[in-house]
C-alpha cells in the first residue's frame, strides 16, 4: 500500500506540494514579517524566527491530516482501492499501517522542505536542526492516527470539515505555533499537554534555537505515547467500516 501511493505520487507530486509549500510560506511571511513588525521580539528572537519551527510543525500536520482523512476516504469509499488491496493478500491492518506510513512520508517531506526555506533565510541558529526529520516522524504518525481514526467513523467526506474546524485548527492556534502558550490561561496551558502539535512545536523551536536539554526526552515521550495509545484504533475502524 505505501509503494502503491508513492509510485502515484511520484506521478502528482508537484500538484501536491504546491499547496503544503505555498500556503506556509504565506504564514511566514504575513505573520513573521507582517505582524512581526508590530510585535518586535520573544524570548530573544524576531518574530518570524520564533514562528519558523512552529510552521514546520504545522506544515507536518495538515500534510498528515489531510493524506489520512481526505486522500484515505476518497481511496476507500470512491476509489475503492481498499476493498481491492484486501481482496489481494492484504489483511486490512496492513493497508491501514501502509496508509499511516504514507501520511508520515508526506508530513517528513514537506516538513522538511520548510526546513530547507527557513535555513536559506537564515533563520536557523543550531545544528540541532538535523534532528528535525525525526521529530515530524513522530508528529507525522501522531496526525496519522488521528485522521484515520475520524475517516473509519464518518460516513460522508463532508463530515471532515468538522474534523479540521474542531480539532485540527484549535491546535493550530493553540499549542504556540504563533506565541508562547505561557500567556494563556492555565486550563490552556494544561490543555495544550494533550495535543501532539505542542509537543512537535516545542521539540522543533528547541532543535532550530539549539536549546537542548533532557527535559525535551518528556516532550518526544508525550508523542510517542500518543501514538501508543491511538494505534490499535484506525485497524479496528476499518476492519468495521469494511464489514471484515
Amino acid at each position: 500500500m505505501l509503494w502503491r501511493n508513492i509510485v502515484v505520487f511520484k506521478k502528482t507530486w508537484l500538484t501536491n506540494m504546491t499547496f503544503y509549500f505555498v500556503e506556509p510560506l504565506l504564514y511566514l511571511s504575513a505573520m513573521g514579517l507582517g505582524l512581526g513588525a508590530f510585535i518586535g521580539e520573544i524570548d530573544g528572537t524576531s518574530y518570524i524566527q520564533y514562528i519558523a519551527p512552529g510552521i514546520i510543525a504545522s506544515s507536518a500536520m495538515w500534510a498528515a491530516a489531510s493524506e489520512s482523512t481526505y486522500g484515505s476516504f476518497v481511496k476507500m469509499h470512491f476509489q475503492k482501492i481498499y476493498h481491492a488491496m484486501v481482496a489481494a493478500p492484504l489483511y486490512i491492518e496492513e493497508v491501514v499501517a501502509g496508509e499511516i506510513l504514507y501520511a508520515v512520508f508526506k508530513a517528513v517531506i514537506y516538513g522538511s522542505i520548510i526546513l530547507l526555506v527557513i535555513t536559506a533565510f537564515g533563520l536557523v541558529a543550531s545544528p540541532w536542526a538535523l534532528l528535525t526529520p525525526l521529530v515530524l516522524v513522530l508528529a507525522g504518525f501522531a496526525f496519522a492516527l488521528l485522521g484515520m481514526i475520524w475517516t473509519g467513523l464518518v460516513p460522508k467526506i463532508d463530515s471532515f470539515s468538522f474534523f479540521f474546524t474542531l480539532i485540527i485548527t484549535p491546535m493550530f492556534l493553540f499549542s504556540g505555533v504563533f506565541f508562547p502558550i505561557e500567556g494563556l490561561p492555565g486550563f490552556v496551558q494544561v490543555a495544550a499537554w494533550f495535543l501532539p502539535l505542542y509537543h512537535a512545536v516545542v521539540l522543533l523551536r528547541s532543535l532550530v534555537f539549539g536549546n537542548v536539554d533532557v527535559f525535551l526526552l518528556v516532550h518526544a515521550a508525550a508523542l510517542v505515547l500518543i501514538i501508543i495509545l491511538l494505534y490499535p484504533y484506525p485497524q479496528r475502524l476499518m476492519r468495521k467500516r469494511l464489514g471484515i
